[in-house]
């Protein structure tokens, strides 16, 4: 009998943000409610000593422009046609993840990370600049006050820590991954997988 469904996310990760947008399909489709659990991916590659895409295969011929056409395909696949490419790429996420940890459990929780979703993703806006953090919450009618001095709480910290070494100890080593039990599984790519083994494990 199925236990959890964890997304391990950060949203500094553009397929993180394709996965945010399929899962209420598979939700809808599986009866299944996800867990969202924030992570600091520096942290998850500092701790595996992983690299991202853009610094791993940087010298690989080739593998660039296939990445961008297997984003183009699934973005094509699913009718993702708000996902812009975040001309300020890479953003420090670690206020606004600082914020998802503040926000668990609370009513706008979900509202939150929808709407950080968006301003990455969507609106291309600077997410590391604490004036535009501001400005897009109150434009997405969040209590921004509220979450700016939650995320700068020791205890807002210590959620983003140890929920990063919590994943780290489950066996992730980045972004997006998920949790069916104890099963695991990293990337876009795997969302097919995810959702068989949420039907398996009912």
């Amino acid at each position: 009998m199925i236990t959890d469904v964890e997304f391990h996310f950060d949203f500094g990760s553009p397929n993180s943000y394709l996965c945010h947008r399929i899962i209420p399909k598979i939700e809808q489709r599986t009866g299944v409610k996800f867990k969202y659990i924030p992570i600091l991916l520096g942290g998850i590659f500092k701790a595996t000593n992983n690299k991202s895409p853009m610094e791993q295969f940087a010298e690989v011929k080739n593998k660039k422009e296939y990445f961008a056409r297997e984003t183009e395909r699934f973005i094509g696949k699913h009718n993702l046609n708000k996902y812009t490419r975040n001309s300020h790429f890479p953003v420090n996420t670690l206020h606004i993840m600082r914020g998802a940890c503040y926000s668990i459990g609370k009513k706008f929780e979900s509202d939150y990370i929808e709407a950080m979703y968006r301003c990455m993703w969507e609106q291309d806006l600077k997410m590391d600049d604490p004036s535009i953090i501001s400005k897009a919450l109150h434009d997405h009618h969040l209590p921004a006050e509220k979450i700016i001095a939650g995320s700068q709480n020791p205890a807002t910290k210590k959620i983003l820590i140890d929920s990063t070494s919590y994943s780290v100890e489950k066996g992730n080593f980045g972004s997006p991954t998920f949790f069916v039990g104890e099963e695991m599984f990293f990337g876009k790519d795997r969302l097919v997988d995810v959702e068989e083994e949420i039907l398996n494990q009912k």
